[in-house]
Parts: structure tokens; sequence; C-alpha cells
């Protein structure tokens, strides 16, 4: 057995990983940049090694500081994670090279499932049934054109390499095809470093449901049963769970299958996933499900499955890269009752999506109620450099409808402030019907966002409850008896104007702010100020940057009339491209960036003067 383990990763990943091996008795060392000093990851490991800069290219994806690293330390294996290196051959062949041990799929199969067209023609080969599309070597954006017409709009590009979302856009029409696809490459490359993209037919009623498969070194290949990640939005997972809503045993016999034929056509050793697309307009069908592509990693969403059967698949990663056999055989694998996830990001739904970074003054997630991984903790800092996801909120139950309740409370008693989150976005995507009915599919934040979206706004009651724990006693009194002792006062929620009934006595020792937490959402309630205001929003017409990046494209001039939600600029940041848009109709009264501009966070980038 493995004694001392690296864990090539950082935040979640890497404190889940953490906490398998310290209940094996397995040593752990930890790597960090600069930005991640003081991080969770760093706090939790028997050991830490500082590896570089903050951002990820200059540490945590350079494969030499980190085999450094190890042999420093005394490490005897590297974990991965599932991001960063984890889906790299080149790292995994250097690793095995310099003596240590891979707890990961061998080189040769994440070589050939790491491209998506490469992999497709693979599994094909393998008798597993593949979506229609475009995978040859011809780039010329013409001649994809040409493809994308001949395959049928809606058609979805994909960047050959990568995962998670990025390099990815769903098109509708011809005349939309050049912008989505040079959007697309210019994604790929600064993600993966990779500009390849295949198409492929975009499935109108599409369902995402992907297998966990587990195999050894002894020829042994098991799946652990589906997962249904189809609550997306562009094309990243929201809510995953598992199983399957609407999967019958004949269709999960057959997927299963050939999940396990997938595995074996690479001769696959370790954790992976292999991800289909189902269209549902008849609902699940075995012939009507088509084989995506394969994560040669473990999955984010790999909670789901753990919670359902029973088993822990860091530890079956360890066990396995250290000779043994899988410890459970086929038939001793069962479903037992319902889980679901939910991934919590540091973003505000209301304003795009846009990540929330900043210090975590308040982090109060309920551990009592279900299970919580996480890589931060109160007073720890969200990175502008990193992925914004803070934690996962995993809920089981005996039934699905159990299960998604459960989730809701737990988002429901979570507190976070003043970093914005998204954990109203998914209370309300929990509480939408089709989700309810278990009729999802990976269009519906498209189509019906809006109302899951929409800024979330505390009750009367409880910015009243605030309120009066800010009252002095003497500003109560007065009143005429046998009077309603009520009346209202202007306070400041989060910098704007809010009318508040005050109700009661008021008291002793009056708060000089509080915090007001409601189904997820956290504001700050002040006293109010005639200078207040909420400063730098879009209500002035300003267009400042939410975060610091690369202004990659300006779609619009001084001078330009444009209309509400229009595209004016494209900021890079994240690995991931945010478009900021027009707060209302009006003209373009400045413009102060240009491609190519680096930009902090809350700088002026354009101002639009509001039409008359």
């Amino acid at each position: 057995m493995i004694r001392s383990l690296l864990i090539a990763n950082r935040g979640e990943i890497a404190c889940r990983i953490i906490r398998t091996a310290r209940a094996m008795g397995i040593r752990t060392v930890a790597v960090y940049s600069d930005a991640d000093a003081q991080a969770l990851h760093v706090r939790e490991a028997d050991e830490a090694v500082h590896i570089g800069p903050s951002p990820a290219r200059e540490s945590y994806l350079i494969g030499e500081k980190i085999i450094a690293a190890a042999k420093a330390t005394g490490a005897e294996a590297i974990h991965p994670g599932y991001g960063f290196l984890s889906e790299n051959a080149e790292f995994a062949h250097a690793v095995i090279d310099a003596g240590l041990v891979w707890v990961g799929p061998k080189p040769s199969s994440i070589t050939a499932m790491g491209l998506k067209d490469a992999a497709k023609k693979l599994m094909a080969d393998a008798g597993v049934p593949v979506t229609p599309g475009y995978m040859g070597e011809n780039q010329d954006p013409a001649y994809l054109a040409e493809q994308a017409a001949q395959i049928g709009y809606p058609v979805l590009i994909k960047a050959v390499a990568g995962g998670g979302g990025k390099g990815m856009r769903k098109v509708d029409a011809a005349a939309d095809f050049a912008d989505a696809l040079a959007s697309c490459q210019r994604e790929a490359a600064a993600s993966f470093g990779n500009d390849h993209v295949l198409i492929e037919k975009y499935i109108l009623t599409p369902r995402h449901i992907e297998v966990q498969v587990f195999g050894d070194t002894h020829g042994n290949v098991v799946h652990l049963f589906e997962r249904d990640c189809s609550l997306q939005r562009r094309h990243q997972k929201v809510i995953e769970e598992a199983p399957a809503p609407g999967m019958d045993d004949a269709t999960r016999v057959g997927l299963c299958a050939a999940a396990v034929r997938a595995a074996k056509a690479v001769d696959y050793v370790g954790a992976g996933t292999i991800e289909f697309i189902a269209d549902a307009s008849e609902g699940l069908r075995a012939d009507r499900i088509w084989f995506m592509e394969m994560n040669t990693r473990l999955q984010v969403e790999h909670p789901v499955t753990e919670e359902i059967t029973g088993v822990d698949l860091v530890e079956w990663q360890l066990r396995v890269a250290s000779g043994e056999p899988i410890p459970l055989k086929q038939d001793e694998l069962s479903i037992n009752g319902w889980a679901m996830e939910a991934r919590l990001y540091a973003e505000d739904p209301a304003k795009g999506f846009l990540p929330s970074i900043g210090t975590l003054e308040l982090f109060q997630l309920p551990e009592h109620l279900g299970r919580i991984d996480t890589g931060v903790y109160e007073g720890a800092a969200v990175s502008p450099f990193y992925d914004p996801m803070i934690a996962k909120l995993i809920a089981h139950g005996e039934d699905r409808d159990e299960a998604r309740e459960f989730l809701s409370e737990m988002l429901e008693d979570s507190a976070i402030w003043p970093v914005k989150t998204n954990s109203s976005f998914l209370i309300a995507a929990l509480d939408h019907p089709d989700f309810v009915a278990g009729t999802v599919d990976t269009g519906l934040i498209a189509r019906d966002g809006d109302r899951m979206t929409a800024e979330p706004r505390p009750s009367e009651q409880a910015l009243t409850n605030a309120a009066m724990a800010m009252v002095p006693r003497s500003l109560q009194a007065g009143f005429r008896l046998n009077a309603p002792d009520v009346r209202t006062a202007a306070f400041l929620l989060d910098g704007k104007r809010v009318d508040v009934t005050l109700h009661g006595p008021g008291t002793e020792q009056p708060a000089p702010a509080m915090l007001v937490a409601e189904r997820g959402a956290v504001w700050q309630l002040t006293p109010w100020r005639a200078a207040g205001g909420a400063g730098g929003s879009a209500g002035d017409g300003a267009i400042l940057s939410p975060m610091p990046g690369k202004i990659i494209a300006v779609d619009v001039a001084t001078g330009d009339a444009v209309t509400k939600g229009q595209k004016l600029l494209t900021l890079e940041a994240m690995k991931m491209e945010h478009s900021l848009t027009a707060p209302f109709d009006g003209v373009v009264a400045e413009l102060k960036v240009a491609p190519g501009a680096q930009v902090q966070v809350e700088a002026l980038l354009a101002r639009i003067e509001a039409a008359e």
C-alpha cells in the first residue's frame, strides 16, 4: 500500500483526497501557489510545498515542479485530483519515469480518450454508439461552416481537448456560426493549448447521462451505475443526481454495458467516466443514447455515486494504484436510495453569473444536514486566479423527492458574505416544476432561467427583525397610548435604499449593522445615510470590470446606439469568456479599452448614456 501521497491539485479537490488518505493512514503532501499560501488544503496536509506564483500556468500546471516537490518530500505517489494535470498523458508518463506511482489511468488510455474526435472513432470501432457529426482534421472556418450546414442546425461546436464546458458553443443558425467558432477556438486555446474543434448534431431534447467505471491492473472493469447531469448552464453542470430519473432496468443494463465496453477498449485502470447524450423526446431508450466523451479522471460529481453505492472512490483509486484488485465485483454493487449534488459558486447570478471574489467574512454551511466537500473556510479569500466553486453540497434520501428537498434545505441553511453566491439560483432550480418532475434537459436554464436568476430580496419580516436590532429604544419611545407601535424608516440594504417596517420597543444596545440571511442569500442592512447609494452600479451606465482579466473583443465604438442586453465587450478571466452587456437602451458615450488590454477589478471599461 502507498504510504505517502502528493496531491497535484488545490481547493476542495485536494481536501477531498486528503480526507480519505488520512483515514487510510497515508501521509499527504500538498502543493500551493502564492494565492493559496493560507488555503485549507495547505492546512490539512501533513506537509506542503510552495510551487510558484498565483497563475495556474506558472504553478499547478508545471509538471516538473510537482515531481520535484514529490521527490523532495519523499512522496511515493502523485494523485492529480480531477483538474489541472489529471488528463495530461505527458505528465503521467513523467511521473512514472521518475519512479513514482501514478494514481490514475495509463498514459495510453489518457491519450486514446484525450481528443474527442479520435475517442469517438475508437468507440465506434468498439461497438459503442456515437453522435453524428464532423471530426476531421480540416479546421478551415469556411469548411467547418459547410460541415455544420450539412449536419443541420442546431449544432454543437466542441473543443477536441479538455472539458468542463470550456470551448463549447451551441449554434442555432448559420449566421451565428463564425462568431461562435472564433469564441470557441479562443477559449479552447487559452484553456487547453489546442484550438481544434469538432461539430456534433445538437440533440433537441438532450439529457446528459454518464456512467462511473472503474478498472484495475488485473483485467477487471466494473460500473457503478449512472448519474444524470442534465441541469446545466453554458454546458457546465449545475446539479447532478444518481440514479437518473426515468431510467428503467433494461436501458440501464444496455447503457452500463456500453460504458464497460468503452473502458475495456482502452485497457482502462482506475476511476473514469463515460459520458453519453440521450434524446429524451420519447423518454430514455437504449437506442437513443450516444457516446460523447470519456473523462479519464475522477469527476467533480463523484460524491453522488459514492452516496448511492457506499463506495469511497478515492480509496479504490489508492488501492488499485498500489496493485490491489477492485474491492467489489459487479454483482456486489447496487443502488441504495437517491443522491443529489449542488455546486456552490462564488458568483452573482443576477449579474450574469460573474465571479464574486473577496474574503469570506461569513462562511457557514450546514454540515450537520448532509455531506459538504469544500476547500475554503471562514476568513479565506476567493481568488480571481481559479475556478470560483467554493463547496459541493450533497444530499442523500430514500427517493428522489426526499433527496431534492434535503438538498434545498441545506442550501437554505447556508450563509455566506460578502461574497455573492448562486445559492438562491440553486434553490429556484430545485423548485422548478420540470426539475421536480424529473423531466429536465440540458436546455432548461437557457429557456427558463430568468426566474431562477432574479435578484433575491429578503422578506419584510426578516428586514424588520434586523432593523429592530439597530434601533435604540429611545427612538421608539413616545408612541401614543393604545396606538399601533408601528412605523417605517429608511435603511440601506447592500448600499441601496429600502423602507423597513419597524415594530416593537427597540434595543438598549443597538448594532451598527446587521446581516440578513434568508433562503441561502445574505445582505447587509445599515443605517440610512443621505449620501448612501449603490455606487458603481449599472444604473448610471458605467460598465466596470467585475474582476481582473484581459479584454479580448470590443463589439461597439464610441457613439454607437445600443439596446439593453447587447454585447459590448468580452472579458477573459478564470479561463472563461464573460460578455459585458448594455444595462439599458442608449449610446456609447465612452469607450476606455481596446482588444488585448489588461484590466483590474472595477476599472471603467465603457459608459452608456440612456436614450431619451
